[in-house]
C-alpha cells in the first residue's frame, strides 16, 4: 500500500508549489494530528466493501496548514461509485471530529486511477485477496 502523505505547509494551499515554509506545528503536534487523522479516516467505509477507505488506499494525500485546515485528495474504487457524491462529505465529517481541526475539504481525484495494489495487506486479508 502506498501511504498517503500528510504534510504541513504554513502557506495557503493554493501556494503549495511555492518554496515550502517551516511549519508552526511542532513535530509532536504533527505526529499526534497525523495519528488522529488516520484514525478518523479509518472510520469511513465504502458501503459495498467491508474495509475502511484508508486501508483500501483511497486516500492519496492529506495536507494540513498551520491553522489546521485539512485538505484531502482521495479517489474511489470506481468512477461510477454510487456514493461518489456522498463520500467526500463523510470524509470531511470524520476529519472535523479530530480535535483542533478548523476545516476539512475532501476532493475527488481519479489520477492515478485506483487499483487493488493500493490496498494495505490488512485490507487484502479482510477481502481474502491473498
Amino acid at each position: 500500500m502506498t501511504e498517503p502523505s500528510i504534510q504541513t505547509d504554513s502557506a495557503d494551499f493554493a501556494a503549495a508549489w511555492d518554496e515550502p515554509q517551516k511549519s508552526a506545528l511542532s513535530q509532536a503536534e504533527l505526529d499526534q494530528l497525523t495519528d488522529d487523522l488516520v484514525t478518523a479516516l479509518k472510520t469511513v467505509f465504502d458501503p459495498e466493501i467491508p474495509v475502511d477507505i484508508y486501508e483500501l488506499g483511497l486516500i492519496y494525500k492529506v495536507d494540513v496548514n498551520d491553522d489546521k485546515d485539512v485538505l484531502i485528495e482521495m479517489t474511489l474504487t470506481a468512477p461510477g461509485c454510487p456514493v461518489a457524491g456522498e463520500m467526500p462529505g463523510w470524509v470531511e465529517d470524520a476529519v472535523m471530529k479530530v480535535e483542533g481541526v478548523r476545516s476539512a475539504r475532501a476532493n475527488l481525484v481519479f489520477d492515478p486511477p485506483w487499483d487493488p495494489s493500493k490496498m494495505s495487506d490488512e485490507a487484502k486479508l479482510a477481502l481474502n485477496m491473498f
